[in-house]
């Protein structure tokens, strides 16, 4: 069997079976190119960034590794405009054997829609497999030069950083007696649709053959071809990593038109983002404008609806959170609409299974509460966890006399109802054979508040500096701090 070490360069003829790949040995030898990118971009060496961009888009390694990404991530079974998905060990590794860059062309997107929380759609991009391989590939050498070029607080779709890291930092700049008390709340509209394609190919660092050739690609919806003037379509793999790169600079931009007695602190995920300030005029008059004219380069513009400047006193919602300032006191908590939203959509849940086993009732909710109860557990939410158990209770409470219209209380009860240490009402399902344990319902409020650690600013993964501080963050999160 010919090893993984002798592919790289080998002639296409010779074979690898895809299941004695080596992923390690792929990832690591990737990763010290992405980190010699990024450290000849930190360095403004930005010809040297560019070769070493080319030989990590034609080398083997990263071939394997972009076909592998694109064959294992959810839209993995969600086929382009030509129907034609890679299932095989034999399609993945023809598919890496034809990645190249000569003759290149792309299919166009494959237009659908799906719906946002506010009732709206929000059009979505499908490529073809091919073109999400090529995608994923020339991310890998675009990524290292987001990274190091990127806002310092910039969190959305970048590698190691989450929402909670977004959120933390607003409480970092807030929290203090002496933060700044007003908020400008961002939204840029259809962030995606409308960026331009002349700033895009003339300022982001990477293959430009490649890159004019995705954004022109164009779409197909109702068996229509549609032209792509303008705009990343959300959907492709590189999309986000594009629309950051877009929108980074944004930060330094406010930065350079305010003081440091202004308190102005900038805070973004994707295409969300807040501006604090010490004074509404400051927001008014110095960085609304500046923002404005930031964006009007880049063909975007904000949403007027959307965008508002806001008193710490009243609070806000960011990201599903509710920041606002009680005495004082900065306090965060899920947003009511989020919390609303939730509740709906587990009392759905529960009509839906009217028919269903208690056993598939009971996994089913409890993959739902956790899921829900891990994302706010780093907030104020005790009280809201509480708040959402009684509800989903009483819906469940609802579901089991339905199911029993003509069972008495106390059988419903006897049937459903046990008595776990010092709690009488836990809702469970006995399961088969009855040697296994029964399976209890989950309460959002056994979730522990634990303070999320914000990511550093500066932390990259692609910066050797900060390896060993990662290595560090990752095994406090293993024991769940």
């Amino acid at each position: 069997m010919t090893t993984l070490n002798t592919m790289l360069g080998a002639p296409l003829a010779v074979r690898l079976e895809w299941k004695a790949i080596n992923w390690k040995t792929v990832r690591e030898h990737v990763k010290r190119l992405q980190m010699r990118i990024a450290k000849a971009i930190k360095l403004m060496k930005f010809g040297k960034a560019k070769a070493l961009q080319w030989i990590l888009t034609h080398s083997f390694y990263a071939k394997l590794l972009a076909v592998k990404r694109v064959t294992s991530n959810k839209g993995k079974k969600t086929p382009g405009v030509d129907g034609v998905l890679w299932k095989t060990p034999k399609q993945k590794m023809q598919a890496v054997n034809t990645l190249q860059r000569k003759g290149y062309q792309p299919l166009p997107l494959k237009r659908i829609h799906i719906p946002k929380k506010n009732g709206k759609l929000r059009p979505l991009g499908i490529p073809t497999m091919p073109d999400r391989a090529q995608q994923a590939l020339h991310l890998l050498a675009l990524e290292p030069v987001a990274e190091i070029l990127g806002d310092k607080n910039s969190y959305g779709f970048r590698p190691k950083r989450s929402l909670h890291d977004a959120i933390q930092q607003c409480f970092n700049v807030l929290a203090r007696k002496t933060s700044s008390r007003w908020i400008l709340e961002g939204d840029i509209k259809t962030c995606f649709d409308k960026i331009s394609h002349s700033w895009m190919i003339q300022n982001t660092i990477m293959d430009k053959y490649i890159l004019e050739k995705w954004l022109k690609a164009g779409y197909m919806e109702k068996d229509a071809f549609h032209q792509t003037k303008e705009g990343t379509p959300q959907g492709g793999i590189a999309s986000p990593t594009l629309a950051n790169i877009a929108l980074d600079g944004l930060e330094k931009t406010i930065k350079d038109v305010t003081k440091a007695k202004d308190k102005v602190h900038f805070v973004r995920y994707a295409d969300d983002f807040i501006c604090t300030a010490t004074s509404k005029e400051i927001l008014e008059q110095k960085v609304l404008p500046e923002i404005i004219k930031f964006l009007k380069e880049r063909g975007l513009e904000l949403s007027l609806e959307k965008t508002k400047i806001t008193h710490i006193d009243d609070g806000f919602d960011f990201l599903g959170f509710n920041l606002r300032k009680y005495k004082g006191k900065l306090l965060i908590k899920p947003a009511k609409k989020g919390i609303k939203s939730f509740l709906e959509e587990t009392r759905e849940t529960i009509r839906s299974l009217i028919a269903g086993s208690t056993v598939e009732l009971v996994m089913t909710l409890n993959q739902k509460i956790r899921g829900w109860a891990n994302h706010y557990r780093h907030c104020v939410a005790k009280r809201v966890f509480q708040h959402v158990d009684v509800n989903i209770f009483s819906a469940i409470w609802k579901w089991a006399k339905r199911r029993h219209p003509n069972k008495s209380i106390s059988w419903i009860r006897s049937k459903y109802i046990t008595r776990i240490g010092l709690r009488n009402w836990c809702f469970y399902a006995p399961r088969k054979p009855k040697s296994l344990s029964p399976l209890i319902l989950l309460l959002a409020s056994d979730t522990k508040i634990v303070r999320h650690v914000k990511i550093q600013a500066n932390a990259t993964p692609y910066d050797p500096e900060y390896q060993e501080y990662f290595r560090r963050r990752a095994e406090l999160r293993g024991k769940g701090k």
